[in-house]
């Protein structure tokens, strides 16, 4: 009864924002921002973004009527204040919970979310596509981009920017800038340039003006060429978007990203202007309204759980695979001066922030640029340096050109640390590391490895760092403990060699072999365990290598077993266990009972890692079933 009385309380579907009076959109803002850390300090998620946006998406949904307009978020980071304002703050304590709210804009979870996002540098590409389509189709609905400072330093964004103008469309351009230093660096004048170049009587009255002095014989042209010139020297000097201008797109800002009337008159004034593209700076504070994420944003960037009085954040802090290769690169930089860190705007993420700190000439973050990380880092190997990249999984598919052309084609010794391979949870469907053994193993040149533990994990490092050519290393997200195993599981990397965990006794009547591949070798290894408290004996491999992977050891293991089973946390099509198939096929040893335990050709959407294993059936309980009725059948 309490949400009734609230202001958000009274928003049950898209537009119901435009029935608040205008003096209680504070009010409004702040009850956002409550439920925002209420909410998120359970589900964890993606708070600091989202507190800096408040305004900036009321004034969004104030001047745009949903569903009939277009509203393109990129990323997606900053979208849960849109979801609150299309009715879904009911639902909010499901959000990136599975079968919930997802933390991405979804188009099937509501017609407001124009255009599935979840990656960085799109959504100018996607909204000037909805914009042309619009103006083919002849309709009128409006259309707008958000897009962040950080996402802008994406290429593909300057792709949309440079094939903005030609189009000769209105689509409006809202660049979200939390920076506060850039704020600090404007005054009145900016701000009343901006307002002044949107108003509909400045721009007739400029036409005009140039239009009657082309008309005057002789001295008009030239005397319109000086003015205009001056004009643009001006902008030089006055006008921070001189960029944007260039390129034929109208700037206007910056402007208080806090100020919602503000914003809303330029967002009106930009509609007004045809067949012209139009960027909107607005400047916000990220982790505004909430003291703990104003004073630490990188913290509560992507958070999980934490006390919404203090900030404490309450998750249990453990050794995880990112830690292990960031320390695997710091005590390496300190032996081997050659070593460089290539990072993709993500020092923190990728866990190279302390290698940075020790070694701040070998440390390059290029920003959200992946295919420029890659070719870049192409360059650095080329030089004599030995370039390590470090990329989540899902990102790095971006760069698949570069990794084939830049890196693998002139067979460069670098490596590429690929964090967050298979399920990383409650991100989702955008963000799942399914993919890569498919996309990796298809690279001539390219050794492909995914250990099964923390050590293993420092072993592959080495063994890369070794290697004269490209190698890929890939390792999940979360902590080590869970997946380490005795000592003697652990043994020396050469290339292309398997490790045999456990083998199937020769006496038994039921014999099974798992291969594993990766740190699901834990799941390999229970299911072993219950298998054999009912009488099936199995032996389990842990693969290591993906590419080159131990062709000897399975031609000398697959006769002996009753099933051969694949176990790997990638997609279906193109994987590892595809791959051994065919190999049996063509080896003509194809074992009477085959199971290819993976992804089958979807995409995985969010939840926590144990569930979608279990929904999927690669959980050891799943496996261990799909193992038994296969044996049962004739």
């Amino acid at each position: 009864m309490r949400a009734l009385n609230t202001l958000l309380g009274t928003i049950k579907k898209e537009n119901d924002i435009k029935n608040i009076a205008p003096e209680d959109y504070r009010k409004l803002a702040k009850e956002i921002r409550v439920r925002l850390v209420k909410s998120i300090s359970k589900t964890g998620g993606h708070l600091a973004s989202n507190l800096g946006a408040v305004e900036l998406t009321m004034a969004l949904h104030l001047f745009l009527d949903f569903p009939k307009d277009k509203l393109v978020w990129d990323v997606g980071h900053q979208a849960y204040v849109h979801k609150m304002l299309t009715g879904r703050t009911r639902q909010f304590n499901t959000l990136r919970k599975l079968d919930g709210l997802s933390g991405f804009p979804k188009v099937e979870e509501n017609p407001a979310d124009t255009f599935n996002t979840g990656h960085s540098s799109t959504s100018i590409s996607a909204a000037l596509g909805l914009a042309k389509a619009r103006d083919v189709r002849g309709t009128d609905e409006k259309v707008v981009a958000v897009i962040g400072d950080g996402a802008l330093s994406g290429g593909m964004a300057f792709e949309a920017l440079n094939n903005a103008e030609p189009m000769k469309s209105n689509l409006i351009i809202v660049l979200n800038d939390n920076k506060m230093s850039i704020a600090k660096n404007v005054g009145g004048m900016s701000n009343y340039l901006g307002r002044m170049r949107t108003n509909q009587k400045y721009n007739n009255l400029k036409v005009n003006i140039e239009e009657r002095l082309d008309k005057i014989p002789n001295v008009g042209t030239s005397m319109a060429e000086t003015i205009k010139n001056a004009k643009n020297s001006l902008k030089h000097l006055l006008v921070p978007g001189m960029l944007f201008e260039e390129m034929g797109i109208i700037y206007v800002g910056p402007i208080d990203g806090h100020n919602i009337e503000g914003m809303l008159s330029a967002f009106q004034a930009a509609a007004r202007i045809k067949n012209r593209p139009v960027l909107i700076h607005v400047v916000t504070k990220k982790g505004k309204g909430y003291p703990p994420a104003e004073k630490n944003p990188s913290a509560f960037h992507g958070v999980g759980t934490f006390e919404p009085k203090t900030g404490e954040i309450q998750d249990v802090q453990k050794q995880t695979y990112t830690d292990v290769f960031g320390d695997w690169m710091l005590e390496k930089g300190k032996e081997c001066p050659e070593l460089v860190s290539v990072c993709a705007a993500m020092p923190d993420g990728t866990g190279v922030m302390r290698f940075a700190e020790q070694f701040p000439k070998r440390f390059f973050d290029v920003g959200i640029a992946e295919e420029h990380a890659v070719t870049f880092a192409a360059g650095l190997a080329a030089g004599g340096l030995r370039p390590v990249v470090s990329i989540y999984s899902t990102f790095l598919q971006r760069a698949y050109d570069q990794i084939i052309h830049d890196v693998c084609l002139s067979k460069l010794p670098v490596i590429f640390a690929v964090d967050r391979s298979g399920i990383v949870g409650r991100d989702g469907d955008t963000h799942q590391g399914i993919f890569d053994l498919s996309y990796l193993t298809s690279i001539p040149n390219l050794i492909v490895l995914s250990p099964m533990n923390g050590k293993e994990l420092c072993q592959c490092m080495e063994f890369a760092y070794g290697c004269e050519g490209p190698v890929a290393v890939r390792y999940p997200r979360g902590a080590v403990e869970a997946m380490e195993y005795t000592e003697s599981m652990t043994t020396e990397l050469k290339l292309g060699k398997a490790n045999m965990l456990c083998c199937a006794s020769a006496s038994a009547s039921k014999k099974v072999l798992l291969l594993a591949m990766g740190t699901i070798a834990g799941t390999a290894l229970a299911t072993a365990e219950e298998l054999e408290r009912k009488n099936v004996s199995a032996t389990v491999v842990n693969m290591r290598f993906a590419k080159p992977f131990d062709k000897e050891m399975i031609r000398q293991l697959v006769p002996k077993h009753d099933v051969v089973v694949t176990l790997e946390d990638n997609q279906e099509t193109g994987g590892f266990g595809q791959q051994v198939e065919s190999f049996l096929v063509e080896e003509g040893i194809v074992p009477e009972r085959f199971l290819n335990i993976s992804f089958k050709d979807c995409f995985v959407e969010h939840g926590t890692p144990e569930e979608l294993y279990k929904r999927y059936g690669l959980d050891a309980e799943s496996v261990v079933n799909k193992v038994l009725g296969r044996l049962d059948k004739e």
